[in-house]
Parts: C-alpha cells; structure tokens; sequence
C-alpha cells in the first residue's frame, strides 16, 4: 500500500501517522468563544491528530476534523456555531463506545489525541459563569501504541518499531532496529546490514515505523518506506543526538551504564532511543513498563525477504486473511501469549541448531505425553493474558478485570509449575519453563482473590469491584446506600399518596441529580399549591419535574456514600495494582514462560493429530524428505475428504547442495511441490514437527521463492519486471546454505527470451551460487542440461489420460514431461468449444511441422548453453571469408516464408559453415 510522503515533527509537537490529518494554517482565535478559543489551542499543539474533545458523555470533534471523521466513521455531521463568520461543523461519538470508533480509525491510519476534561465543572464555575473546564490531551492513540484490549488482536504483536543507522564504511552502512510492543513490554534490539533491512521489517511485521528524517529522506530508501504498510513517521534529527539516546534508555531502565544489557552499537542505541521518544511523547509522560532490551544476534534467524514470505502465505494469504496462511493452518495455541509467540517463531525460524534442538525435544516429549499434553492445554486455557494486563495496569491504564486477569493467570501458572515440577525425564526446555514459573509469589495471588469481587465491572470509575467483607469501612458505606434507596422508595410511595398520582416517580440523572416527576396536569397542579414543599426544576412536554427539602438531604447522603466507597475503593485497586508492579519482571517471566509452553504444546498436539515428524537437523548442505505434504493443501482436502498425494524431494549434496528441475503439466502440482519443500524447512527451524514421514535438512541461511506472477502498476513495474527484480535479489543473495525456490522463470517474456533467462539462471544458480534449489519450468529444452550440469536431476508430475480428459496424478518422479497438457487445462477452464477446437488444430500443424524439421541438435550445437565467462569484445572476433558456399545458402533462404525456428535452424546452418572455412 502506497503511503503519502510525511514530514518531519519538532519535539513540541507529534508526529505524523500515515493517512493523518493535512496540515492547515492554524485556526484564528479572533471572536472565538471561550471554550472554542480552548479547542483552537488545544487542536494547535495537535495539528497532526483527529483531536478527540471530551464535552460530557461525549468526545467532539469540530472542522476538518469532523469532516474527516464523519466520512471514516459513517457518522452524521451537524454544525455548532460559527467562527469566523462560517458555520462550525461537528461530529462527536459516545465516551462509552469510544474504543470502536478509536480502532475504526486506527485501522484507517489516522493518528487521535484523546483530550479530556481535568476539572470538576464546579470548580471552573468558582473562577467565573464564563470559565471553561479544564482540558488535557492525556494520550495519543497511534497504530504501534495501543494498548486497550479492544483495540488489538489478541493474537497478533502490535509493534512498534524504530530505525537507527551507522556507517560502516565509505560505501556501507548498518541499520539498528528497537522493536517494542508497549501492550506487553516487549523490547528487542538488532543490526542488519544494507540489503537485510527490508527483509527485517518484513519479519517484524511492525504497525508502525519510527525513524529520523535522514533515513527517511534518503533516496535509496524511498521505495521501502512508500511501499510498506506500516505507518512511517520521520521525526526531527535534531531530536536525535547520539547522547540523548543513551540518556533516555539509561532513565528508562533506572541505570547508571547500559554495560549490564551487553555490547549495543551505536545504530541500536539510535533505534533505541528514537522508540523511546517517541512513546514518551504519544504517551504524554508516562512511563510505560517494558522488559530489559535483548539483543538478536546477526544470523540468528532464517532471512526470508518480503517477497518470499508473500510467495509462501506465512503469516497472510496473497489477500492479506490470516485465514488460509501457514499460521492459520498450524496454530493450535490456547493462550493469546502462545497464538502471538507462535507468529513471532513463524516469522523468524532459527539458524540455532541447539536452540531449535531443545524446542523439538519439548514437542516429542508432550507429544508422548498425551494426558500431560491435554492436562497443561487446558490449565492454559484458562489463562487470561498476563502480559497486556500487566502493561495495562504499569500504564495506569487497567480495570478491575485486568487485576481479575493477573489473579487468574497467575493462579493458573502456579498449578502448571507444580505440574511440572514432578515430571521425570522432562527436556531441558520444559524445566526451564518449570523454573520460571515456580517463580511466583502465591501472596499476591491470594490478596487478588480475597480483594476482587466475582462480578466486575470494566472501569475502576463504576465501583463496586472490592469483595464483601476485605474491608469494613466500605462494607458500613455501602449499606448506607441501600438503606437510603430504600428511604427513598418509601418516599417516593408518601408522595405518590399524598398528591393523589400513583404515576409519580423519583428518578436520577446526572444534571439534576434526584428529582419528583409528575404528568403535566399533575405539576400544574403542584404549582397551584397542590404540593407546598415541592420546588419546580424542569418542565418537559409531558411531564414537570420537582424537587424537595426532604428529597435534597436524601440525596446528600447518599451522594456522600457513593463517593466515599468510590474512593475508598480507589485506594484498593491502587493499592493491589503496587504490588502487582512490585513484581512486574517476575509476572513478565512467566507471560513468556506461558507462552512458550503452549507452543510446545501446540506442535505436539498438531503432530500427532496429523501424524507429523521430528526432522533431523545438522550444520551441513542435507536436504532428503520422504513423503513431504503442503500442510495447507492438505488440511484444505482433508476438510472436502480427499486424500493429499506425498512426494519425496532429495536435494543433498557434499560441498553444494542439487538442483530439481521439474517439468509437467499446468495443474500438475508443481507450485504446490515447491511451497511444500519451503515450508517444511520453515517449520523446521521454527521448531516444530513436518508434514513427511520423514526429514532430514541442513540448516538454511536465506530462503527464497518465486512462485506466481504479479505485476505492480504502482510502481510502474510490469509482471515479468516484478519477476526479474525478485530473481535478480535470489541470484545475488544466495549462498551456498540458502534454499531457492524458482517457479516459471522467463515465461513473461518471447519464448526464445525467457528460455535463454532461464537457461542462465540455472547455470548461475549451479556454478555460483551452489545453493538447494527447485526450478519448475515448461521450458522443456532445458532438461537436457541434466547432460552437462552434474548437481542437476529432472524430475516431472505423473499424468494419463482417460476418455479424451487429462488425469492429474501429483507424483513427482524422475524423468522430462513429454507434454504440457495446455488444451486440456483449457478446456478444463471453460474456454469456448470452438477456441479449443481451433487451438488444437493449429498444436496438430505446428507438431507436424516440427517432425518434419531435420532431428534436433544436440546440446553442443546450442549457442545458449555458453560458459558464464563474459563474451568477447566485438573486435576481438576473427574476420570470417564469406565464400559462395555461404552465398547458396543464403540464395535458397525465402524470408517470408519461414517460422521463427526455420529462421533459426537456417542461422545455425550458415554458423556451423562460417566455422567450417574458418
């Protein structure tokens, strides 16, 4: 998606998102009213948020900013006033369904500055009848920021992330990425040189972007920020000193040095410290509880650039659902933790033999281990997301259900510990879970019980979410309040007796507190006389409204009991969310910890559900799979009851690993072929058992896959141009570990063209890069480089026809596709009768010619197959004699009447002379 450019925000002001409001000069604060005059202040400090203006019950939003809002929120748009001889126009949305219309407009891109009143009204009317409410902006709502459950997927990081940068040399440069998800403190630091960056953002998959006005600015760079979809807000470099980097972590985390966090370079403290900025800034103050930085090693997991993880459907299908991706197919988390570890593992598979080890040995374990396995599911089921629950409660952003959450949590996590603890034999990666969560201070979790009431409500601000009896006073206040709605029904009753109005009601609203509502004859009544203590407030169309000396007491009391349960019952809620952040690094520990068993438990259950292995991995160029499935594929027929057709794929080799050409029909399932074997080294180094009956894989570096045409008129980049670009990446970035996977390449392009792409390809793909690769091809001439390329074999789908219909079998076997089976596709595809008869036709009479052609060359004779080493210069060719031999062949040629393949058979004749002479 193709984002506006965005400038650069000074330290006074905020940033700006990715579809944010347009910058317009400042509104005149001439003949403005007083709480207008305070909107044009506010707005102005602003200018790049939808401001969200708290009036009552409701957030306003006037001029463009309603204008904007009403279109992205189907709201309807009124007027209010004037300024500036103009009408106001003014939209506003309920406080108490501000979050829907909050994630609405995330979604959209836009950034919000929540605004709300700080003063009780009151207290502004003491300063004068004209005073306004005092108003502050207490937060600004980004993409990377959010933090309310109601505005994330539970399943899904929501990160932000930062981009730093270094100069390693005159011509290189290093890129620091902080990557934070302030929803669970998450915060991570790594390097990556030049070319990796795009395939870094590609992995962390960030909401948002936060980088300097330099790296933004930079030309090399402009196509990644225009194209990723992620909001991209440049910030001032001057915001960005080196030192003021440090200082900021080193505040952030209390410390005197950054030395006890290991070795950072100076790219990563600039991420670091742009990230930190900017939530301080979003955050208005704040200070957002996240976990110590960690550091990702260079290398330490397999790179998969954008375009591959397009190509295989990772974490989003080419439509960008979640449903029909690899993650929707394996993900049998039970915790929204596990479901967002999961993702995190998928997008990043290890290069870490050991590590990878450990986390297979847990699945084998808890995959032997079934009443364990389904034991430990469901005890993490029923553990609430500690680690956003936390965020929210540092944030001083949590409810009563967030404490709720921490309780249950961590009550759950403690029965899962001591599940563990009596384990015999237990892997090594499930003790170290065990471990972390024995960590835990039962206290905390008993004082949560006895304090939080069964029922409770969303916001502290509604009260009543202590349990009866933890503390006296609120108890005693508490009864006040109904012995004193009681009273007031027995008032209510008196009244209705005394004025004869057995319709009469004490009703309460929050402008005029209690009052006597009576029909209208009623009240015209009591003014007469009727009811002598009665006070009139209000007079409706049908009804009047009173008040009296006796009702207004009432009222007092209880008004006074309210609030003071209400506050008292803030003390409570304040005092439980300190000791929950007492022990914040430990509650975080064991969110990981959660979450990481019930990965683990995930796989397990999935394979032996699917009846998946345990791949065998080592540090060398193996690449041997017996009974390889495409996971997705599968699970599709399983669902319709049809079978899935395994296939084997050896790619092993000594120092370099083979080449798979594989030819076959359209159809055939050659594209299917090739994903299977790329995700199966995916979930392999993620971690996870493989759909094969067996595996046996040397760890790869860098994977790639071109597989399906796309075009990108955005950028003015046709299919074929897509397809070259995303070649070219593969051809100079694979090494030796790598994996390729290449689907269909020159088949953009003229025949002869895209042959000769793909015969070169292939050759530099044997000679240079020497990588595993898959290469699927309808270019059937280029099966007979198995006879000169030694790591290359040809392989080909199975088909037979049946009653004049093609049959697709799905085996992939040794040998050359004889045929393309293209008429039959098409006619498969609905073509007109009569195009399909015709097509055939035309096949019949070119095959016909082609066997009346002098017998093919052989390979030698082919000019395409060259070495890699460059041609000679034009005046370095030897000058050739034309001799009348030469002359008669080419008095016998007919130009007009020849086919593109004579001209060329013709242009090999007239060579193979030349040479002859020579």
């Amino acid at each position: 998606m193709s984002r506006p450019a965005l400038r650069s925000i000074p330290l006074d002001q905020h940033a700006k998102g990715a579809d944010a409001v347009s910058a317009k000069e400042p509104l005149a604060l001439a003949g403005a009213t007083p709480m207008m005059a305070q909107y044009i202040e506010i707005k102005a400090a602003n200018p790049d948020c939808l401001l969200f203006y708290r009036m009552g019950d409701f957030f306003e939003l006037f001029f463009e900013d309603a204008e904007i809002a009403s279109r992205a929120l189907g709201i309807v748009l009124t007027k209010r006033g004037k300024h500036g001889g103009n009408e106001i126009p003014m939209c506003g949305v309920p406080v108490e369904r501000a979050d829907d219309y909050l994630s609405r407009l995330i979604a959209l891109g836009h950034r919000v500055a929540v605004c709300q009143q700080v003063e009780d009204p009151a207290e502004a009317k003491k300063r004068g009848p004209k005073s306004v409410v005092r108003r502050e902006v207490q937060r600004l709502v980004t993409p990377g920021t959010i933090t309310e459950d109601r505005l994330l997927d539970p399943a899904r990081a929501n990160l932000l992330l930062a981009v730093g940068r270094r100069k390693i040399s005159e011509q290189a440069q290093a890129y620091g990425l902080a990557a934070i998800d302030i929803s669970t403190g998450r915060f991570s630091l790594s390097e990556v040189a030049d070319g990796e960056l795009a395939a870094a953002i590609a992995r962390h998959e960030p909401r948002e972007i936060v980088l300097s006005e330099a790296i933004f600015s930079d030309p090399a760079l402009a196509r990644l920020w225009r194209d990723t979809a992620a909001a991209v807000v440049p910030l001032a470099q001057a915001e960005l000193e080196p030192a003021s980097a440090e200082r900021r972590i080193r505040e952030q985390f209390g410390v005197a040095t950054l030395d006890g966090f290991g070795a950072f370079s100076r790219a990563e403290i600039a991420a670091a410290g742009a990230a930190l900025l900017y939530i301080e800034r979003t955050q208005i103050g704040a200070r957002v509880p996240l976990s110590a930085p960690t550091r990702e090693a260079s290398g330490a997991t397999l790179s998969i650039d954008a375009a591959t993880r397009a190509n295989l459907e990772l974490t989003r299908t080419l439509s960008g659902e979640r449903k029909g991706s690899l993650l929707d197919t394996i993900d049998r988390t039970v915790s929204a933790g596990g479901a967002r570890l999961l993702a995190e593992h998928l997008a990043g598979p290890l290069t870490n033999l050991e590590t990878i080890s450990q986390r297979q040995a847990a699945v084998a374990y808890l995959a032997d281990e079934a009443a364990l396995r389904r034991a430990l599911r469901d005890a993490l089921a029923g553990a609430p997301d500690l680690a956003r629950a936390l965020s929210r409660t540092g944030l001083g952003r949590a409810g009563p259900r967030d404490l709720a959450a921490l309780r249950d949590g961590l009550d759950a996590a403690a029965r899962i510990a001591d599940r563990l603890a009596s384990l015999q034999g237990a892997p090594r990666a499930l003790s170290v879970i065990g471990e972390r969560l024995a960590g835990i201070d039962t206290e905390l979790v008993a004082e949560l019980a006895a304090a939080l009431a069964d029922d409770l409500p969303l916001n502290r601000r509604d009260g009543g979410f202590v349990r009866a009896g933890y503390r006296s006073d609120i108890d005693e206040s508490r009864e006040l309040g109904r012995d004193s709605r009681k009273v007031i029904a027995a008032l209510q009753a008196r009244y209705a007796e005394e004025s004869g109005c057995r319709t009469l009601r004490i009703k309460h609203n929050n402008m005029l507190g209690f009052y006597i509502e009576v029909p209208q004859a009623v009240g015209e009544a009591c003014l007469k006389g009727l009811m002598r203590d009665f006070v009139h407030r209000q007079t409706m169309i049908d009804a009047m409204r009173f008040t009296s000396f006796e009702l207004g007491e009432l009222e007092s009391k209880i008004s006074g009991a309210s609030d003071r349960v209400l506050a008292m019952e803030g003390q409570v809620f304040e005092a439980l969310a300190a000791l929950v952040m007492a022990q914040a690094t430990v509650i975080a520990d064991v969110a990981e910890a959660l979450a990481a068993l019930d990965v683990a438990a995930s796989h397990a259950d999935l394979a032996v559900e699917l009846d998946w292995a345990r791949p065998r991995l080592d540090e060398g160029v193996a690449f041997a799979i017996e009974g390889g499935r495409h996971p997705v594929v599968e699970a599709a027929l399983r669902r319709s009851g049809d079978p899935f057709i395994a296939n084997d794929c050896d790619l092993s080799g000594k120092e370099s690993g083979r080449i798979r050409l594989v030819t076959g029909p359209n159809m055939g399932g050659k594209s299917t072929f090739l994903r299977q074997n790329a995700l199966i080294v995916v979930l392999a180094q993620m971690g996870a058992f493989v759909p094969a009956r067996s595996a046996h894989l040397g760890l790869v570096d860098r994977l790639f896959s071109r597989v399906g045409a796309a075009d990108d008129l955005a950028r003015g980049h046709s299919t074929f141009m897509v397809e070259m670009v995303e070649t070219a990446a593969i051809l100079n970035q694979a090494t030796r570990r790598s994996l390729v996977v290449l689907d269909e390449i020159g088949r953009g392009t003229a025949t002869f063209d895209g042959l000769s792409i793909a015969w070169a390809c292939l050759e530099h793909l044997h000679e240079s890069n020497g990588c595993r690769s898959l290469f699927a091809t309808h270019f059937h001439e280029l099966t007979a480089l198995s006879q000169r390329l030694s790591r290359l074999d040809n392989a080909t789908l199975r088909v037979t026809e049946h009653r004049g219909d093609v049959v697709f079998l799905h085996e992939v076997v040794p040998g050359v596709a004889e045929r393309s089976y293209g008429l039959q596709v098409a006619r498969l595809a609905g073509l007109p009768k009569g195009v399909v008869a015709r097509a055939g036709a035309i096949l019949k009479g070119l095959e016909a010619s082609e066997r009346d052609r002098p017998t093919r060359r052989k390979i030698d004779d082919l000019p395409l197959f060259a070495s890699l080493a460059d041609a000679p210069p034009p005046e370095a060719a030897q000058a050739i004699v034309v001799d009348d031999a030469i002359g008669a062949l080419v008095d016998e040629l007919d130009p007009d009447a020849m086919t593109p393949r004579e001209a060329l058979d013709a242009l090999y004749r007239l060579k193979r002379e030349r040479a002859r002479k020579a």
